[in-house]
């Protein structure tokens, strides 16, 4: 019975798509079906955790078909949390649409659904071909949000999303073309070890990780990622950080882990890569002047700290990596939400603009002070807690170069939030309220929430780390998953 649920990620937010393309001139009908919608993979994300919690990994095969043909979709500790954690920000992201106005467009809440499926689907899918077009799922959709306000700055980045993109899909095509013609079969639980006992498999591997890399701006792979992001709407931006980069970031550690066994050959390179994205990300922030632009860069520098976890490969790492994913898809789209209400409230999000919400929002302020406290790393936050057990954990493996830069980067992260807070929030608000002002109100809803679940998360961590160890354990060792998703 609980195989079944798996599908509902996936059909459910679909076929509501589809009922709501029927009828795009209603928009009661669409935040009703939509919020519905997800709030039932919200709970069957809690479900499938409590499902996978004692190392079960429940299996669905799409028409009873043996598993090397049949449509799998499977579920563990790891999945099921990002599962979860997607659905709770697209759940916020719906919220701040409606709050905006902007789920009036007839087609941006089935657009939204359509995204969300193909990440739900990722998650849980357990075969390479399957990943590419669930991924395709996700991305079609992301083309027209990018750019569904028009203008000329949209059209410009959405060009440069688009092509980007649709390189990152003909190298990820070709790399599971290779592992197929290589090995013969694409399923993860049939490819175990093979990159880690076959040169060949590794460089055909090694070509679906690029492309993996691009779609989840690694450096020196990220420069799309800060050119296109700012130019969609704010909450369009958090539905995107919330996702899109998230699920490529989510592929390579799946496929890293059971597919390279965790070669510790590569563990020099993704320490490379974590830490020059950590730095990158970090520095490409402090001169920009919009706090879009601001957060879109540190998105590449965050990404560091989890792959950084990956590069270590350790029991402790790696559960403090997924521990750092899920509250930090949450911590980012709190703040990308906080853009959209400062844009709300002010008609930009331009660090020149006018100042003063400290006063005239204090529940803004607070939850942005919430999120960005906790994106720095400092106490009592998720943040904080998700960076000193991935500090320890390098600690622990004599990686002194990382723990410094890891430091480092998170005072540089400090100072950009400080630098938010006083060009927006500090200073003498306006003399009276504009009617943007109001809209402004509503919007802070979603983020204050979420921005309140990363303090709770850091003063009651101890369930969400007790998933992150069981999903660490299932990457470290991931024969129970192999087993399950082979059926041998």
């Amino acid at each position: 019975m609980i195989a079944l649920v798996l599908l509902l990620p996936v059909a459910g937010p679909l076929l509501a798509a589809g009922v709501l393309l029927a009828a795009p001139r209603r928009p009661v009908l669409h935040r009703v079906a939509a919020s519905t919608v997800t709030i039932a993979v919200l709970v069957t994300g809690g479900v499938l955790l409590a499902a996978t919690r004692g190392g079960a990994v429940p299996v669905l095969r799409a028409g009873g078909w043996p598993p090397v043909v049949a449509i799998s979709l499977a579920a563990d500790p790891l999945s099921a949390l990002l599962v979860t954690v997607a659905a709770l920000v697209v759940l916020g992201c719906l919220v701040s649409a409606a709050a905006t106005g902007e789920d009036r467009q007839p087609y941006l809440l089935p657009l939204a659904l359509v995204l969300s499926a193909g990440a739900y689907g990722a998650f849980l899918t357990t075969d390479l071909f399957n990943l590419f077009v669930l991924i395709e799922v996700m991305l079609v959709p992301s083309y027209v949000l990018l750019g569904l306000a028009g203008g000329t700055r949209r059209t410009s980045a959405g060009r440069v999303y688009v092509a980007t993109n649709l390189l990152g899909s003909t190298i990820l095509l070709a790399g599971v073309g290779l592992v197929y013609g290589v090995t013969g079969v694409v399923g993860l639980g049939d490819l175990a070890g093979a990159a880690r006992d076959d040169p060949m498999v590794a460089a055909a591997g090694g070509v679906v990780l690029v492309a993996l890399a691009i779609k989840s701006a690694f450096v020196p792979l990220h420069d799309w990622l800060p050119r296109t992001y700012p130019a969609a709407s704010p909450v369009v931006v958090a539905l995107f950080s919330g996702l899109l980069t998230k699920v490529g970031l989510y592929a390579v550690i799946r496929i890293f882990a059971v597919v390279y066994d965790g070669d510790p050959t590569y563990h020099v390179l993704l320490g490379a890569v974590a830490l020059t994205s950590m730095v990158v990300g970090v520095l490409g922030a402090v001169g920009e002047n919009s706090m879009r632009r601001i957060l879109s860069f540190h998105m590449v520098s965050q990404i560091g700290y989890v792959l950084l976890g990956l590069a270590l490969f350790t029991a402790a790492s790696l559960a403090a990596a997924v521990y750092y994913l899920a509250q930090y898809i949450v911590v980012k789209a709190a703040l990308f939400l906080c853009a959209a209400a400062v844009r709300a409230s002010r008609g930009s999000d331009r660090l020149d603009g006018p100042g003063g919400l400290y006063v005239a929002r204090p529940m803004l302020a607070l939850a942005f002070a919430w999120a960005a406290l906790s994106l720095a790393g400092l106490p009592p936050y998720s943040g904080f807690l998700a960076k000193f057990v991935l500090l320890r954990a390098a600690t622990e493996a004599g990686q002194w170069l990382a723990v410094t830069v890891a430091v480092l980067v998170s005072l540089i992260t400090l100072l950009s939030m400080l630098k938010i807070w006083s060009a927006l929030f500090a200073g003498d608000p306006p003399e009276a309220p504009t009617s943007a002002e109001w809209t402004g109100q509503r919007l802070v809803v979603a983020p204050l929430v979420l921005a309140g679940l990363s303090l709770v998360a850091g003063l009651v961590a101890q369930p969400l780390l007790d998933v992150a160890d069981a999903a660490a354990a299932g990457l470290l060792d991931p024969d129970g998953y192999v087993r399950a998703v082979t059926g041998r």
